[in-house]
């Protein structure tokens, strides 16, 4: 059977995350309604009390959270129907909510897998460092005290390499996993914004978010950069900062190359 990939945008403010959560609206089931709806695979005219044709199916390169944003999830599905990809794209953008978008779709080879195939992701956290908001802000979190870019790139440079990210991973998954290899940790400043960037081959449940609240509490409590080693070596939750919102967080890409910088 055929397999198509595409790359998808939203913003994820008004969904309970990526994937598909009983009684609640999210990125997959939004996009699963469009596709199967393109596709045949599903009559939406019909009652409830009729049978209805398979929904189709599809697999994301990762989980973002409730209110996380992307510019690169990366998402593939099955589908016996010819699909002409420019065609299929308007129609699909035309049904899709105003907050969710697909840039681009391809056909696959069958062993391509979004999540499985893929060798690094890419997420960015937003900052305005300024006194007061501003309209203009977008999603973006709104730090009034003034940040120091050279001391958090200090702070960031202990993250990379192969390490276990305990201290950095929620407490509320079950999931196992606690190693992940850090390419790319540092920030960057442009007028009143800063943003942190981290590329890793994989992300534990809340680990940027968390990183990115360990890396203000250094700041507020003007401590050592090496206080993040100590962190991170510690493989203790309640050593790290706070989770920190959701809003200024958006998976920028899923690399399925090795990782170059």
């Amino acid at each position: 059977m055929p397999r198509f990939a595409l790359v998808v945008e939203y913003i994820g403010t008004n969904y309970a995350g990526s994937q598909i959560q009983p009684d609640q609206l999210t990125i997959q089931s939004e996009l699963e309604k469009a596709i199967s709806t393109l596709t045949g695979s599903k009559d939406l005219t019909k009652g409830k009390s009729q049978k209805l044709p398979r929904l189709i199916k599809t697999v994301f390169s990762g989980r973002t959270d409730a209110g996380v944003h992307s510019k690169g999830q990366v998402v593939h599905f099955d589908c016996e129907k010819s699909i002409v990809a420019s065609r299929f794209l308007n129609s699909l953008n035309g049904l899709l909510p105003d907050d969710i978008s697909v840039k681009s779709i391809q056909q696959v080879d069958e062993n391509f897998h979004a999540q499985l195939s893929a060798k690094y992701r890419v997420y960015q956290y937003k900052i305005a460092n300024r006194n007061q908001r501003s309209v203009w802000d977008g999603h973006s979190l709104l730090v009034r005290e003034k940040l120091d870019v050279n001391r958090m790139n200090r702070s960031l440079s202990y993250l990379i390499g192969e390490q276990d990210f305990s201290s950095f991973k929620s407490m509320k998954t079950d999931n196992p996993a606690k190693d992940c290899i850090v390419y790319k940790a540092e920030c960057t400043k442009s007028d009143d914004f800063i943003v942190i960037e981290i590329a890793a081959n994989r992300f534990l449940y809340n680990m940027v978010r968390t990183i990115v609240g360990t890396l203000l509490m250094i700041e507020h409590n003007k401590l050592e950069p090496e206080f993040m080693k100590d962190v991170l070596e510690a493989k203790d939750r309640t050593k790290a900062g706070p989770t920190i919102s959701p809003d200024g967080l958006t998976l920028i890409k899923v690399g399925y190359e090795p990782y170059e910088s």
